[in-house]
């Protein structure tokens, strides 16, 4: 998950020099990237007790010369990820390493026009994540999203996608495949599948000390698909994040059934810092917390309500809707098209 001014992944169309992974790290540049990386830690991470465990382990580890096997700035950022996660089982934490240079830009609260630009252009060249949406047999809505992008740039699209199932009888939305993005995103699309203003989450931050809360919007464009109609949730072991929010939301809320596998575990929210011209740290400094449960999936996911393999929850859910939607069709003629589709599944 992110925060509006969070780029989870910023394309960056650079013809600079490229560092080959492969290349070694001397002494004086390891030795930066652990003391800017241990300043971010202990500066952002959401619970400062952590961040000093965190900090006191990569310290541990430099001196004991563990770092200096690093054959390359590749291995490196992977053995650094792990001593990240280490204390905290945290796995929003990590280091990316970009064989491009990573702007100085990408330390600002804000991103500039250009960044801005090339990241709407690749959330457009992705579709904003929507990889389907169509109807199934029985007058059933499945949308595929694979990320929940920047709300700033794809408000019209997901806008547009959930106007076209609305007048479905039944949704279901797979987020199998998706590993989350944007809370603002979460919330904007959630609007169209309740009737009033709903509060989803809240989210609390260590810059400030505040607590954010999401809400449904009352009003939004295009058709709701309404607060009434069933709604399946497939997901699966890569279910993370955002996702995980999407899903817990709507499982906490009752609005929706669960069907898969227990998702991947992540609710922090934060932003990625340039630790070095090709390392970045993505530092969570926020958590969630539901409304309703008082907590949130870190650590233990998003279990699921119906338990089966990612691979049979489609099925699953369309059984599952159909099998509903027999309980009061409008007519026999319908009922008869249910049980048909309905058999085709068995």
């Amino acid at each position: 998950m992110t925060t509006l001014r969070t780029l989870l992944f910023t394309p960056i169309f650079l013809t600079a020099f490229c560092l080959d992974a492969r290349a070694g790290v001397d002494d004086a540049t390891r030795k930066q990237i652990i003391a800017e990386l241990s300043s971010k830690v202990s500066e952002v991470y959401v619970f400062p007790d952590k961040a000093g465990q965190i900090v006191a382990r990569l310290e541990a580890r430099e001196q004991s010369g563990a770092y200096r096997a690093a054959k390359d700035i590749k291995q490196l950022s992977s053995m650094l990820t792990d001593d990240l996660r280490h204390p905290t089982r945290d796995k929003h934490l990590g280091v990316r390493y970009a064989a491009k240079p990573i702007p100085k830009d990408e330390n600002r609260p804000d991103p500039t026009p250009e960044m801005d630009r090339q990241f709407a252009d690749y959330l457009k060249s992705q579709n904003y994540g929507i990889r389907k949406v169509e109807t199934l047999p029985g007058n059933i809505g499945y949308i595929d999203l694979r990320e929940f992008s920047s709300v700033r740039f794809a408000k019209p699209a997901l806008s547009a996608m959930m106007t076209l199932v609305a007048d479905t009888d039944a949704l279901i939305v797979d987020l199998r495949n998706n590993g989350g993005g944007d809370p603002y995103a979460v919330a904007w699309m959630q609007s169209y599948l309740f009737d009033d203003r709903t509060h989803l989450n809240d989210m609390y931050w260590r810059e400030g000390d505040r607590t954010q809360a999401f809400w449904t919007e009352a009003d939004v464009p295009g058709q709701k698909f309404g607060g009434a109609k069933k709604v399946y949730v497939l997901t699966s072991k890569d279910t993370f994040s955002g996702a995980e929010e999407f899903s817990y939301n709507l499982q906490q809320l009752r609005r929706g059934v669960i069907i898969g596998e227990t998702t991947g575990g992540g609710a922090h929210p934060g932003r990625s810092y340039r630790i070095h011209p090709h390392l970045s740290v993505f530092i969570p400094g926020g958590r969630a917390i539901n409304p309703v449960s008082k907590t949130n999936w870190e650590g233990t996911g998003v279990v699921p309500d119906v338990k089966v393999k990612a691979a049979e929850t489609l099925r699953t859910a369309q059984r599952l809707a159909l099998a509903d939607l027999l309980k009061s069709p409008v007519d026999e003629e319908r009922a008869r098209e249910l049980r048909k589709h309905l058999r085709s599944l068995n």
